[in-house]
């Protein structure tokens, strides 16, 4: 027989997993794109990225906020310093504070520079500049408003992320 006390422990242990807390049993999967004053918060004026510092785009910024508190946040950045080879694949800044999928392929909660590049591929980097992995992107030519970037929701579950029309689907 349980006593009060282990019963109590391993109800509000079960009640964390079911709420999908870290570490808890369901992971929260539905978000909210987030609106332009709540990024103002959010993103930083400058980031660092391959020994360098770059100023941030906040009007071309995107991000979500899953139902748990966690964020998946992108901005494009001014490259002017950084050496062309660097600048082609290296667009945007890219914050998840939880493992995400895009394109089919994990991503760590981290930071990652990103960018959309030739051959309709989308490119995730580390801070230093190494390739994590390019997946392919898709156009959506019935995008009314093309932005330089934006995150909308995408009607097959999860979110999508547009440089443009380039888009690539991501999801918890």
């Amino acid at each position: 027989m349980l006593n009060r006390k282990r019963f109590l422990t391993m109800a509000a242990l079960a009640a964390f997993a079911i709420a999908g807390f870290p570490g808890g049993m369901h992971a929260q999967s539905s978000g909210t794109v987030l609106k332009a004053a709540e990024l103002q918060a959010l993103i930083p004026a400058s980031v660092f990225y391959r020994g360098q510092s770059a100023t941030t785009q906040l009007r071309n910024s995107g991000g979500v906020k899953f139902s748990d508190g966690y964020y998946v946040l992108s901005v494009l950045v001014d490259t002017g310093g950084y050496s062309t080879s660097v600048a082609e694949k290296y667009q945007g800044y890219f914050i998840t504070e939880v493992p995400i999928t895009i394109g089919g392929q994990k991503l760590p909660a981290g930071v990652y520079g990103m960018g959309f590049v030739a051959d309709n591929k989308f490119i995730v980097t580390d801070v230093g500049g190494h390739d994590v992995f390019m997946v392919a992107d898709a156009t959506d030519s019935d995008l009314k408003r093309p932005m330089p970037l934006q995150v909308t929701s995408d009607a097959g579950g999860g979110f999508r992320l547009y440089k443009g029309r380039q888009y690539v689907k991501f999801s918890r």
